[in-house]
């Protein structure tokens, strides 16, 4: 039997010999009364609370979930996003790779080709310095044999026009027109040495 408020305040006695005061059981009455109502309204207000709070639990725990979802999701596409990149990386990665070993080739076989060309200067160079050097031995023997071919002829005019010691000259009355003396021949220069020119480098 649930009793009320209500009940308490309304219930009644019988009286009796030597029983208790009715007054003061009235009085107690209605302070247990008033008691129990208070008692009622403070669990019916905890009752609220509870229900309250059960429902900011149930909105909390309701957020929680999608919390954790958006967590999941998130984790799962930042796992999604480093596996396509590190995909994309080591794709970039191969492509430098050969783009390297590519650019290496190519300056390896440009560095052979450069190193060709200078091995055939060097050798040009070499081939130029022995043709001046030739060029110049042929030119300075020339010169010496032009300066020796001076010389002689030199020599050669000095003794025709020397008088000779014997021949004396004649009295005046009987003066003869004197034979000229015989001139000699002029000995003929002999051929310089030929001068053979380094031939002109026609090659690039």
């Amino acid at each position: 039997m649930k009793v009320t408020p209500l009940d308490l305040r309304q219930q009644q006695f019988k009286t009796v010999m030597r029983g208790y005061d009715r007054g003061e059981v009235q009085a107690f009455l209605l302070s247990v009364s008033d008691d129990y109502e208070n008692a009622l309204r403070e669990n019916d207000k905890l009752r609220q609370d509870v229900n309250r709070l059960d429902a900011v639990l149930a909105e909390h725990r309701g957020q929680e979930r999608n919390l954790r979802n958006t967590l999941l999701t998130a984790q799962k596409h930042a796992d999604d996003v480093k596996e396509h990149a590190q995909a994309e990386a080591g794709l970039i990665i191969r492509e430098a790779e050969g783009q390297r070993d590519l650019l290496l080739q190519k300056a390896q076989g440009r560095l052979e080709d450069v190193q060709r060309e200078i091995d055939a200067l060097r050798h040009k160079r070499r081939e130029v310095e022995n043709d001046i050097e030739s060029l110049v031995k042929t030119l300075n023997s020339t010169l010496e044999f032009i300066r020796d071919q001076d010389a002689r002829s030199r020599d050669e005019r000095v003794l025709l026009h020397r008088p000779r010691p014997q021949e004396l000259p004649a009295p005046r009355s009987q003066e003869l027109p004197a034979a000229r003396p015989q001139e000699l021949p002029a000995a003929a220069p002999a051929a310089p040495p030929q001068v053979f020119l380094p031939k002109a480098d026609t090659g690039s």
